[in-house]
């Protein structure tokens, strides 16, 4: 077997390195973008295991690419927190600090209906994921402005908490969950009734949504017990 010239052999090992990075870059990229999906539709109940299968690559390249579930969950959702954020920035620019307000509710619930995973996501904590508790903070120090000013409007109930906020995506992701086959725009009747029991007696505030059918609500029903 004849030999390669000592300049050959590094470049032999320089394109195999490189090769070697192309491929685990594509796995990485592979695992998020199949976990982004069944997280959507799905939600995060999804198995590290379930996500491998379906990514086509192992346990064990899923596990090097991430050390944990949280560390998964931080890296497919981490771009998503740039939609929450965008919406709070939006409801703050808003020359009305209620219609902003009130926009600001049913942005985020649908935010919320439109990924399962990130329903989750928007209402739990990740203490170990830096960035994205970052972004939530962010998110978050716009949301106490937001409240402010719309409290200053007389509109918004004096004893609201930003904790309210939390309460009410913990109960909207549930609520997603539970209608998605059968009643999937449960939420926006949700989102109607929170604004309203948020708001002072005659403060403005959009049509109420039709409630879900009892014939859809009884097999949602079914099918969460």
């Amino acid at each position: 077997m004849p030999l390669l010239p000592p300049g050959d052999e590094r470049q032999g090992e320089r394109q195999g390195a490189r090769s070697l990075r192309v491929d685990a870059e594509r796995n990485r990229v592979r695992i998020v973008q199949t976990a982004r999906r069944l997280y959507a539709t799905e939600g995060l109940e999804v198995s590290l295991a379930a996500v491998a299968r379906e990514a086509g690559v192992g346990k064990a390249t899923l596990a090097r690419n991430f050390a944990s579930r949280e560390d998964l969950i931080a890296a497919v959702f981490l771009d998503a927190m740039d939609g929450y954020i965008a919406i709070t920035a939006e409801a703050l620019s808003d020359p009305d600090p209620w219609h902003g307000f009130v926009s600001y509710i049913h942005d985020v619930c649908r935010l919320q209906a439109g990924d399962r995973g990130f329903a989750v996501v928007l209402s739990s904590a990740y203490p170990a994921a830096g960035a994205l508790e970052a972004k939530r903070a962010e998110a978050l120090h716009g949301f106490l402005q937001l409240i402010t000013n719309a409290k200053a409007t007389g509109h918004l109930r004096e004893d609201f908490a930003s904790e309210d906020m939390v309460l009410l995506m913990m109960a909207n992701a549930g609520l997603i969950a539970a209608t998605a086959e059968h009643a999937p725009d449960s939420w926006r009747r949700f989102a109607g009734l929170m604004q309203r029991a948020f708001a002072n007696p005659g403060a403005p505030l959009p049509t109420l949504p039709r409630a879900p059918s009892s014939a859809d609500l009884y097999r949602a029903m079914g099918r969460s017990g």
